[in-house]
């Protein structure tokens, strides 16, 4: 038989034993340090290469992830499959600038697009075929990236495509991707027309600027690029990677006049 004075006051002490140890595992909250900002720096922007459905599929059940999925429904929708204080798994070898491997220090945004698909294998960026982005999906991107924007504090022209921080190996968001509309909410870099216009005439004078200075000018935008002073594959990829971004209506890697200003006025 239990003893009902024993048992009263032995649980009367085990409750205060309970909120004692509660009461000394509360953190104070009361003070913040001015000395802080958030730890993310980038955002960096996909096509996932899949329909709906296995786009959802992989990114919740594969080792790749995203932190958000823009689907390609009307109107478009966007999924949070990451919580921003986790990192995702989206930008795997990367660099941008001195920053190293981004999947620790971006927000990796995927919209649900085919990208250019022959034969349901990928294809070279100079093929055509690529699937446009719904006006949806680009009005519901301007939106989250706004919000990310202004809560983390990221510089315009830290939001990137997959291409511009991987470009040996990817070409997603592509060229179709519309990088001019971004800049104009803010939410990216341009180029100045009149600048371009005017420096496309100097270099009809003077030549086009060497391989090494082309070099240079992709480097100080942020582009991972080895300082060969020869037109080699490593440098055609980031050329093409940089013509997908600012001048997509040729990409194939070849410096001209138009590529050689837009290059000389965002390097300034």
């Amino acid at each position: 038989m239990i003893n009902k004075k024993w048992y009263k006051y032995g649980l009367i002490g085990l409750v205060s034993m309970v909120l004692s140890a509660c009461a000394s595992s509360v953190v104070d909250e009361r003070y913040q340090a001015k000395g802080q900002d958030s730890r993310v720096k980038y955002v960096v922007i996909h096509y996932t290469w899949e329909d709906m459905p296995n786009s959802l599929r992989i990114l919740t059940e594969g080792e790749v992830s995203a932190h958000y999925l823009i689907s390609d429904d009307e109107p478009a929708r966007v999924l949070q499959l990451v919580d921003e204080t986790q990192r995702a798994w989206h930008a795997g070898l990367s660099q941008w600038k001195s920053d190293v491997n981004l999947n620790g220090n971006s927000i990796g945004i995927e919209v649900v697009n085919l990208g250019s698909r022959q034969s349901g294998q990928a294809v070279p960026a100079e093929s055509s075929g690529w699937q446009p982005f719904t006006r949806s999906q680009i009005e519901r991107l301007i939106v989250l990236l706004k919000d990310i924007q202004a809560r983390h504090g990221i510089p315009a022209e830290n939001i990137l495509g997959h291409s511009d921080i991987a470009p040996q190996r990817k070409v997603d968001p592509g060229p179709l991707f519309p990088w001019q509309w971004l800049a104009q909410e803010g939410l990216g870099r341009w180029y100045d027309e009149n600048r371009v216009t005017e420096l496309m005439q100097q270099y009809r004078q003077t030549g086009l600027p060497s391989v090494l200075d082309v070099q240079k000018q992709l480097r100080q935008i942020g582009y991972m690029i080895e300082l060969t002073a020869e037109m080699d594959k490593q440098s055609k990829n980031v050329l093409r990677a940089f013509q997908m971004h600012y001048r997509p209506s040729r990409y194939d890697g070849v410096l001209d006049l138009e590529t050689a200003a837009i290059l000389q006025d965002l390097s300034r």
